[in-house]
C-alpha cells in the first residue's frame, strides 16, 4: 500500500526555517531506496543542500520512516550489460536491502500466507496436502484439464502486481545472466549468498533464503531458490527455477509450484 509522500511540501518549510543564505553547494537530496538519506558535514546537518536546525532533523526522521512502502528496496535496480537490456532489481521483493531475505510466494500467487502446500495453493484442486488436479498452467492429462499455459499471465506474477512495470524473471532471463556474469558463493554482510559480477564490473547479490514449505522456512542461510515466470512443462505440478548452495548452483525444477520460493524481479532497460 503506498503512503504519502509529503517530501515537497516538507523541504519547502525546511529552506524557509534554514534560510536563503544557507543554501550549499550539495544542491539535492540523497535517496538510499525509498528512504532519504541525512548528510553530515563540518557546515552542519544538511539537507537538500540546506543547514537545518533540530525540527527540521526531526521532520526528515518522519520522511524517512513514513515514507517506505511494501516495495522498498526495488528502487534500485543493477544494469549488468546484457544483451536483452534487461535490468536486475538489488534486492528481493518485499526485502529491504539485497541481504534480506524478502517474502515467499507459491508460483502463480501474489500474496504471501502463512502455510505453503497444495491445499492452499490457488490453481489446484487438493485432497488434504495432496494434489488432485491443476486447474490452471497444465501441459499434461495426468493432472487435469490441458490448457497450454506455460508462462505466467501478468495476473498472477507477485513482482507486477507489487512493482508497477517489473515481472518475474523467465527461464530465459535466468539464463541469459548465468552466461553473461561468473557466479561464486560468498558472504554479504554476515548473509551467505551468490554474487553474479558482470564484465562491466555491476554485481549482483542472490542471499540464500531457502524455501517455505508448509509452515517451516527450510535451508535458510544455506540453499537460494529463485522462481523464473516459466512453467516445467514435463512436470506442470513445478515450475523452473535458479537454485544455489555452495559450490553449484543450476537452473531446474526444485520442488513444488506450491512452495514459496524467493522472487527478484526485473524490468525492462531505457
Amino acid at each position: 500500500m503506498k503512503h504519502f509522500h509529503f517530501s515537497f511540501f516538507i523541504f519547502q518549510f525546511l529552506k524557509r526555517i534554514a534560510g536563503s543564505g544557507q543554501q550549499l553547494a550539495i544542491g539535492r537530496l540523497l535517496h538510499c531506496g525509498r528512504r532519504p538519506c541525512l548528510l553530515w558535514s563540518q557546515a552542519g546537518l544538511l539537507a537538500n543542500g540546506y543547514r537545518l536546525p533540530a525540527i527540521g532533523f526531526l521532520l526528515l526522521f518522519f520522511i524517512a520512516s513514513c515514507s517506505k512502502d511494501d516495495n522498498t528496496g526495488n528502487d534500485n535496480w543493477v544494469d549488468l550489460g546484457l544483451p536483452s537490456g534487461t535490468l536486475w532489481a538489488t534486492c528481493n521483493l518485499g526485502a529491504d536491502t539485497p541481504e534480506d531475505y524478502g517474502d515467499y510466494f507459491a508460483w502463480g500467487e501474489t500474496n504471501t500466507k502463512d502455510l505453503y502446500d497444495w491445499s492452499t495453493y490457488r490453481y489446484c484442486t487438493a485432497e488434504g496436502d495432496s494434489l488432485l488436479t491443476l486447474t490452471k498452467y497444465n501441459t499434461s492429462e495426468a493432472y487435469g484439464t490441458v490448457d497450454g499455459l506455460t508462462s505466467l499471465q501478468t495476473m498472477d506474477d507477485a513482482a507486477t502486481a507489487r512493482l508497477s512495470g517489473t515481472r518475474i524473471p523467465t527461464r530465459e532471463d535466468w539464463e541469459e545472466l548465468l552466461a553473461g556474469t561468473i557466479a561464486e558463493w560468498t558472504m554479504q554482510n554476515g548473509v551467505g549468498g551468490y554474487r553474479l559480477t558482470a564484465p562491466n564490473g555491476n554485481s549482483l547479490f542472490l542471499p540464500a533464503a531457502g524455501s517455505s514449505n508448509g509452515t517451516e522456512l527450510v535451508a535458510a542461510g544455506e540453499y537460494g531458490f529463485y522462481w523464473s515466470a516459466s512453467l516445467f512443462t514435463d512436470s506442470p505440478d513445478d515450475a523452473w527455477s535458479f537454485s544455489f548452495l555452495p559450490g553449484d548452483h543450476r537452473i531446474g525444477s526444485f520442488g513444488y509450484r506450491s512452495d514459496g520460493q524467493s522472487i527478484r524481479p526485473v524490468k525492462a532497460g531505457k
